[in-house]
């Protein structure tokens, strides 16, 4: 180090001189902190008298600039005579509410602290200018002060718009029974029981509590009670197998069952059934998927007796063929009888059904294709005594089935036949026409149409329901006729609609009228059908487009369409009220 003129005493002293400085510097900025956090208002004082002159030199200016304003001049006119009339008085009064700009100095009407004005400050209570601490904390006591709006229900709309697409349509107000109703549905998590609730409102508020998923273990017995002979529970997802025992153990004596989604509904639930004895003579099952059929035809032979009303929907495992012939034989008194989507069952069923002939309303909508024929002979063997028939979606039934009906179904007050592709429209008027059986209150022949989509016009001989077959209809029920479903009938011609609604013939019992996916309906044939149905409440009418700014009398429900929503103009008062149920 020496040879290169390094000298280790030199480094170590100059070391030592460096940090010794910078320990004084620390000291000495420490000790002038302290004396400012310490005498803070004095520093503050002392500021505020070195700007004293220059503050009181800008204040004279200002002054004697308001004494050449315009707005002095009256004011000073107006205190004549006064004690505050003095000129200086005037002055100073103004110079003090008079706000400074961005950028000067001025006095926070609180408390009095001097601070910079910006473009953001507030102004306090009396007028003056507050610093930003006083500013937020004025905010926040005004914020408290003020009270909470009232939470806006953007769900409103979609629930009026949901309450119509399932059937129930509101005028005004409704009326206090629903209304407590509705109530207890929203806190049923905090009610015990239900009491001696009669049973049309334990079936509503089972369709309420159904609809919103909530029907549980727990909600379960608020529906049981050993007095009632009725069960209706429309979702039943989430109960057990055991609940459903309960159900028998709580309700000994129940005689109408309806249990929807019963998914956990097994073999042993039957055999608890049998072996209480429960007396159960209109039962109605859907998707009870884990029932065997050995079980089914168990309780076909032990209990098929007091069995009057069976409807089965949803069944993909079992119930077949063998099944339904066991119902046949062994369940004689049925007189009312629905199977909906059981997917093993087919023409074999038909025939097992022929033989029932105590039979009055039956409904059928099989998985499997089956025969026209064993149709046929199905309604010429139980035609004679049914009330209402109901046929959908049988792909193969052709206008033989339709000259069956006439020939032996004469008691009939409602029908449906739907979703067909073979039937023709000269089928449907020969059904119609010198039909030696009542007019009908109820008819559904949705969905036959040809389904060759590249001919909007069909074919010349129409498949379907056409225009003649629907005068045909009108003509025959047209006076009794209550509800009418003939969406995606789509050869009825816009002629044909403007005769049978040209407001001259009546429909006096109509009330419920669908016409989905017809594109010929328009705004003259709606208008015809307010004119020519005086009872209508509900008319739907989805994707015909052609309906627009259409007078709707008052009392009656438009859905379906979206282009005539904002323009459409309710007629006359309707100081009544409508509350329908699907």
């Amino acid at each position: 180090m020496a040879s290169n003129n390094i000298s280790a005493v030199q480094i170590r002293d100059d070391y030592e001189r460096r940090r010794q400085a910078a320990q004084q510097q620390a000291q000495q900025e420490a000790a002038a902190t302290g004396e400012v956090e310490k005498d803070e208002d004095e520093e503050e004082r002392e500021e505020n008298a070195e700007q004293k002159k220059k503050r009181k030199r800008q204040e004279d200016k200002a002054i004697a600039k308001i004494k050449q304003s315009k707005d002095f001049k009256r004011r000073k006119s107006y205190k004549a005579g006064e004690v505050d009339g003095d000129d200086e008085d005037i002055a100073w009064d103004m110079y003090k509410k008079s706000k400074p700009l961005p950028g000067q100095l001025e006095n926070c009407e609180i408390c009095d602290k001097r601070f910079t004005v910006t473009a953001y400050s507030k102004t306090g209570p009396e007028g003056g200018l507050l610093c930003p601490k006083c500013s937020k904390s004025l905010e926040a006591e005004q914020k408290k002060e003020k009270p909470k709006k009232a939470a806006v229900n953007r769900n409103k709309k979609r629930q009026v718009q949901s309450n119509l697409l399932d059937g129930i349509v509101t005028h005004g107000s409704k009326n206090l029974q629903e209304l407590c109703v509705e109530k207890v549905a929203d806190n049923i998590n905090d009610i015990d029981e239900f009491g001696d609730l009669p049973p049309a409102l334990l079936d509503r508020l089972s369709q309420i509590l159904s609809k919103r998923r909530v029907i549980t273990s727990r909600t379960l017995d608020l529906f049981l009670r050993p007095d009632l002979d009725t069960v209706s529970l429309y979702d039943c997802g989430k109960l057990e197998t055991e609940d459903f025992k309960r159900i028998f153990a709580i309700v000994p004596k129940v005689q109408d069952l309806a249990l929807h989604n019963a998914g956990q509904m097994k073999d042993e639930v039957i055999e608890y059934i049998l072996e209480r004895g429960v007396p159960i003579k209109h039962l109605q099952l859907e998707a009870a998927n884990l029932v065997s059929d050995e079980k089914w035809r168990d309780f076909f032979s032990r209990h098929g007796q007091q069995l009057e009303t069976l409807k089965l929907s949803w069944l993909d495992y079992s119930m077949d063929d063998e099944t339904i012939a066991h119902l046949a034989k062994r369940c004689p008194n049925i007189t009312r009888l629905k199977l909906k989507k059981l997917f093993k069952i087919g023409d074999l069923s038909l025939e097992s059904i022929a033989e029932m002939k105590k039979l009055q309303h039956l409904s059928l909508r099989f998985v499997q294709p089956t025969n026209a024929e064993q149709l046929v002979n199905l309604i010429t063997a139980v035609g004679p005594n049914l009330r209402t028939l109901s046929l959908e979606k049988f792909e193969n039934a052709d206008d033989s089935v339709l000259q069956t009906i006439h020939n032996n179904c004469r008691r009939l007050s409602k029908i449906r036949f739907t979703e067909n592709d073979l039937c023709t429209d000269r089928g449907l008027v020969d059904l119609f026409t010198k039909w030696n059986s009542p007019p009908l209150f109820s008819v559904d022949l949705a969905s036959n149409r040809d389904l060759d989509y590249t001919n909007p016009d069909g074919p010349e001989d129409p498949i379907g329901l056409a225009s003649e077959g629907f005068k045909a209809l009108m003509r025959h029920s047209g006076s009794r006729l209550e509800k009418l479903d003939i969406s995606s009938c789509r050869h009825i011609t816009h002629a044909a609609f403007l005769e049978t609604f040209d407001g001259v013939k009546t429909y006096p019992v109509l009330k419920d009228l669908n016409i989905s996916f017809l594109t010929r309906v328009d705004t003259p044939v709606v208008a015809g059908m307010f004119k020519s149905c005086p009872q209508l409440q509900k008319l739907t009418a989805f994707a015909c487009f052609n309906v627009r700014d259409v007078l709707v009398p008052a009392g009656v429900a438009l859905i379906g369409v979206p282009n005539a929503q904002h323009s459409m103009i309710v007629e006359g008062d309707f100081t009544g009220e409508l509350w329908r149920h699907g």
